[in-house]
């Protein structure tokens, strides 16, 4: 009763050329007794704790462990970038040299940055622990400060920060990560984003050449710094007492899940990731349906990852992420949330949702054009995305929920979106 992936992937690609298009409207349908458990019959044999277990020794575990090995390369490729950018004079030879390590280096930051959008997706145990610092650390957006980072590029440089020596570790995490590093490999303007009368010291006498080694070496100390907390949430994970034997011991005495359905539902707490993040924050603000800094209208600037131009892959590595919790691994004898709600009697929202996360990704494949160029020029496309995503975000918090006697999370509790 539990391996039906086959089953639900024939009835889902034969349903996706049957929905009709998306409701644009940016509120849900909630009924009246929306959250509301106490009529729900659960009475299942339904393994969970092996839900629990597959889902973290098939899902997570590698996604986490392949964004260790990705910041290993990044790390590797910035700094033959960097030694290129130290070592360039003007030649043609040097020049093409330059700019391969650098195409090389913006390259990978994009493979990493693709795991990461799927590690971003599955935050539990050590990336929620101290209000979210590790996942802070390694990636700190929306909260990013460009400024923030010319600044550190000086202070690296100088190896002082107020009299102290310079220690990357105790710096805030909107001047270091991975948003930083977009920054710092992407941005072709050498003038520091600072206002005008607060450039970081000694940048304006810098010379263009000189501005180049700069932002290049502290880009290999914010690499190093990405391999080292990756590092960090892996061991936090996978020690003997880390997170994922916590949830693989649910329900046992003196577990910090009373029981297994506890467990089963701080793991779908992490799918409203999609919800509160992929389809508000980056879809719904940008697209000015949420509030925005321009004034509730279409922002490009409001985009993630604005200056690579990778804003669409992004959510698409985050709805990849969704997909494996939501089935479990490619692995045959893996388990997902489909099993447990077939096991349940809610086929029909099994196939539906997967439906409707390959229609989303189908959308994504097809645009040409970043979001930022989208919204500025057809954003009703990126209303057609933002449409597709709340499609599944919608049955998420309804039938999914009802379906498993599972509680909403607080960044979904009460959301009219």
């Amino acid at each position: 009763m539990f391996h039906t992936k086959a089953k639900i992937l024939s009835v889902v690609m034969s349903s996706s050329l049957l929905l009709t298009a998306c409701n644009q409207d940016v509120s849900s349908s909630q009924g009246k007794d929306f959250g509301d458990q106490s009529s729900v019959d659960t009475t299942t044999d339904f393994n969970q704790l092996a839900l629990i277990t597959s889902l973290t020794d098939h899902v997570i575990t590698p996604t986490f462990e392949s964004f260790k090995v990705e910041a290993q390369k990044q790390q590797a490729l910035i700094n033959a970038y960097c030694e290129s950018e130290r070592s360039f004079s003007d030649n043609n030879t040097e020049q093409t040299i330059l700019t391969q390590a650098k195409n090389s280096a913006q390259a990978q930051w994009r493979s990493t940055m693709n795991v990461w959008q799927q590690a971003e997706l599955m935050r539990l145990g050590p990336l929620l622990a101290d209000d979210n610092l590790l996942r802070n650390k390694i990636y700190s957006w929306p909260n990013v400060n460009t400024c923030g980072v010319d600044y550190d590029v000086m202070f690296f440089n100088n190896g002082t920060v107020n009299g102290q020596a310079y220690d990357i570790a105790l710096r805030i995490p909107s001047r270091k990560g991975l948003d930083a590093l977009e920054y710092l490999l992407f941005n072709e303007n050498l003038e520091h984003s600072c206002e005008t009368s607060a450039a970081p010291t000694g940048w304006n006498n810098f010379t263009p050449a000189q501005r180049k080694v700069a932002r290049c070496n502290y880009a290999t100390e914010v690499a190093s710094d990405v391999l080292n907390n990756a590092d960090d949430l892996l061991n936090q994970w996978n020690d003997p007492d880390g997170y994922a034997e916590k949830l693989k011991q649910a329900g046992a005495l003196n577990s910090i899940f009373a029981t297994k359905h506890d467990a089963v539902n701080t793991l779908s707490d992490a799918l409203f990731y999609i919800d509160s993040i992929s389809k508000d924050e980056k879809l719904a603000i940008p697209l000015g349906l949420l509030a925005n800094k321009c004034g509730s209208v279409a922002c490009p600037e409001e985009v993630e990852s604005g200056l690579s131009k990778h804003s669409l892959t992004n959510i698409k590595y985050n709805l990849l992420a969704f997909q494996k919790l939501f089935t479990g691994s490619d692995n045959a004898q893996a388990l997902g949330f489909t099993d447990y709600l077939i096991d349940v009697g809610s086929t029909s929202t099994a196939t539906e949702m997967q439906t409707n996360i390959t229609k989303a990704l189908a959308i994504i494949d097809q645009q040409t054009a970043s979001l930022a160029d989208t919204l500025a020029n057809k954003p009703e496309q990126a209303e057609e995305i933002h449409g597709n995503v709340k499609d599944i975000t919608d049955q998420l918090k309804t039938d999914f929920i009802t379906s498993l006697a599972l509680e909403l999370p607080a960044t979904s509790a009460g959301d009219n979106d």
